[in-house]
C-alpha cells in the first residue's frame, strides 16, 4: 500500500505540479497587480464586516471555515516534515508559495462567489465544480473534480489529522490510539450531522481562539531563544538557494517540499477554500476573494512560520559543519512532526508544553476534519442537484468517520501519502480550470476597485460595492442575476 502510494505521488507531485503552483501564483499576481500587497490594508478592514443570513454565513465565518480547513496538522507536523525532508530552505519556499498563492486564492474564491447557487435547503453552495460547469461549460470536468474532491476530502485527508492527534496525545499522556480515534470519530459525527450553519458557528468560535493561543505560546518559545533568530534566518536563506555547499545538494528538495507542504497548509490553488468562500453573504464577489487572499497570510506567513522558527531556534534541527560539508541531524521524518514541536514547547514549559501542544493540535486537526467534511458534502450536493441520491450523503459521513479511524490506527507514513495524493489530484484539476476561467474574477476585481475609488472621491468613509454580472458581460452568474432582477440581459462575454 505504502509503495503504491509513493509511486502515485511521484507522478502527481512531479516537478510539473511544483512549477504549476509557483508559476500560476506569479502569473495571477501580475494580472491582479499584486493585490496581496495593494489591498492588504483593505483586507483587514473588511474582514469583520458583513452579516450572516438565512442562506449564507458572514465573511468572517467563511474566513473561519476556510481557516479551519487550512490551519491544522500541516501547520505543525507538516512544517516539521518539510524541514526534515527539504532542509530549512523549505520554509522559504513555503513563504513564496503563500505570497504568490494569495492572488491564486483571490481568483478561485471570487469565481466561487460569482457562480454560486442555493441548494434545496436554501443554503449557498459553490466551488470549482460549480464554476467549471457554468463558466467552462464542461460538465464532465466538473464531475471529475467533484468525485476527486469527495475522495480526497472524504477519505484521503481526514486520516492525516486524526493520526497527528493520536500521536500527540500518545506523546503527552500515553493514551492508546484506539481510544483517541474513537473519541475523535464520535466528536466529528456530532458536528457533521448539524449542517453548514453549525460548522460555521463551530469554526467561528474555535479557530480564532486556537490560532491566537498557539501563536502566543510560539512567541514565548521564540522569545526564550531570541538570540538564535539571526542565525535561523541565515540558515533558511542559505538552504533555500544552496548558498552553502551542503545545501546545494538538497536545493531541489527544499523547493519541492516547501511547495508541497505550503499548498497542503494554505490550500491556495488546491480548490478546497472556494467552497467556504461561496457560502459567504457578501454584496460583491471580489470582497470575499480579498478576505480569502488574506487567510493565506494568516496560515502560512504567521502560523507555519511560528512552527518553523520554534523548531529551528530551539536546536531541534542541528547543522554540523565538517570540512565545508553540512550534515543534518535532528528531524527524522513523518512520525517526528508533533513530537518535535512538543519538545519545543517543553523548552519553556517543562512538564506542560507537550500536553498544551496536544490540546492545541486536537483543536487544529478537529476543525480541519469538520471543514473537510463540508467541502466533500458540497460536492455531493453538486452531484445530487438533478438526481437526488440521499445515500451519497450518508455514505460520505461513513467514509469520513472510517478515514478518521483508519488514519488514527495506521502509520503516519501512509496517512501523509494518502493526503498528498488527495491534495495533488485537486490542485492539478483546479489550477488548470482557474487559468482558463480567470477573466470573470479579474473583471470583478476591476469593478470592485472602480466602485471603491468612486466612493473615495465622493468622500464616503465606507462603501459596500454591488455586483451586476449582466452589466459586466459575465454570463451564467444566475445567483447574482436573481439577486438583481433589474439587471439587463447579459451580453456574451469573452471568457
Amino acid at each position: 500500500m505504502e509503495a503504491l502510494l509513493g509511486q502515485l505521488n511521484d507522478i502527481i507531485w512531479s516537478s510539473a505540479l511544483i512549477y504549476l503552483c509557483l508559476g500560476s501564483g506569479l502569473y495571477f499576481s501580475i494580472r491582479t497587480r499584486f493585490l496581496q500587497v495593494r489591498h492588504f490594508r483593505h483586507m483587514l478592514q473588511i474582514m469583520f464586516e458583513g452579516r450572516s443570513s438565512a442562506s449564507g454565513v458572514s465573511s468572517f465565518q467563511a474566513l473561519a471555515m476556510s481557516l479551519s480547513g487550512r490551519v491544522g496538522t500541516g501547520n505543525i507536523a507538516g512544517v516539521a516534515t518539510a524541514i526534515a525532508m527539504g532542509g530549512p530552505g523549505a520554509v522559504f519556499w513555503m513563504w513564496m508559495v503563500a505570497f504568490l498563492g494569495a492572488s491564486t486564492a483571490y481568483i478561485e474564491a471570487t469565481l466561487a462567489q460569482i457562480y454560486k447557487e442555493k441548494d434545496s435547503n436554501g443554503e449557498y453552495r459553490g466551488g470549482p465544480a460549480y464554476y467549471i460547469e457554468k463558466a467552462m461549460g464542461q460538465q464532465w470536468y466538473a464531475w471529475l473534480f467533484a468525485v476527486a474532491t469527495i475522495i480526497a476530502m472524504g477519505f484521503c485527508l481526514p486520516g492525516i489529522q486524526a493520526n497527528a492527534i493520536v500521536e500527540a496525545m500518545g506523546n503527552a499522556w500515553q493514551l492508546p490510539a484506539v481510544y483517541t480515534s474513537v473519541f475523535i470519530a464520535v466528536g466529528i459525527g456530532a458536528i457533521i450531522f448539524g449542517g453548514v450553519k453549525r460548522i460555521a458557528r463551530f469554526a467561528q468560535i474555535v479557530v480564532p481562539v486556537m490560532a491566537a493561543g498557539y501563536i502566543a505560546i510560539a512567541f514565548v518559545v521564540m522569545g526564550a531563544h531570541i538570540e538564535q533568530f539571526p542565525a535561523v534566518v541565515k540558515l533558511i536563506v542559505n538552504s533555500a538557494f544552496g548558498i552553502d555547499a551542503g545545501f546545494g545538494a538538497i536545493i531541489g528538495l527544499a523547493v519541492q517540499w516547501g511547495v508541497k507542504r505550503g499548498v497542503y497548509s494554505n490550500e491556495a490553488g488546491q480548490g478546497s477554500s472556494p467552497h467556504a468562500s461561496a457560502a459567504a453573504e457578501v454584496s460583491h464577489p471580489a470582497r470575499q476573494g480579498l478576505v480569502q487572499a488574506f487567510s493565506v497570510y494568516v496560515d502560512t506567513l504567521l502560523i507555519c512560520t511560528a512552527t518553523a522558527f520554534m523548531i529551528l531556534m530551539t536546536g531541534l534541527y542541528n547543522v554540523n559543519g565538517a570540512d565545508g560539508v553540512m550534515l543534518y541531524e535532528g528531524l527524522l521524518g513523518f512520525e517526528a512532526g508533533p513530537a518535535y514541536v512538543q519538545s519545543a514547547f517543553d523548552t519553556v514549559l517543562p512538564g506542560f508544553g507537550s500536553g498544551i501542544l496536544a490540546i492545541a493540535l486536537l483543536c487544529f486537526a478537529f476543525t480541519t476534519i469538520v471543514a473537510y467534511y463540508y467541502i466533500a458534502e458540497t460536492n455531493v450536493v453538486y452531484i445530487n442537484r438533478k438526481v437526488h441520491r440521499p445515500w451519497l450523503v450518508v455514505g460520505l459521513k461513513a467514509l469520513v468517520l472510517t478515514s478518521v479511524m483508519y488514519g488514527g490506527l495506521n502509520s503516519a507514513d501512509v496517512a501523509w501519502a494518502l493526503g498528498d495524493l488527495g491534495v495533488g489530484m485537486m490542485a492539478w484539476l483546479n489550477i488548470i480550470a482557474i487559468l482558463i476561467l480567470q477573466k470573470p474574477a479579474l473583471i470583478a476585481l476591476h469593478d470592485y476597485e472602480v466602485q471603491l475609488k468612486a466612493a473615495k472621491l465622493d468622500g464616503k468613509v465606507s462603501v459596500d460595492p454591488t455586483f451586476d454580472p449582466a452589466k459586466l458581460g459575465i454570463q451564467r452568474a444566475d445567483f447574482w442575476l436573481d439577486k438583481n432582477p433589474q439587471a439587463a440581459v447579459a451580453t456574451p462575454d469573452e471568457s
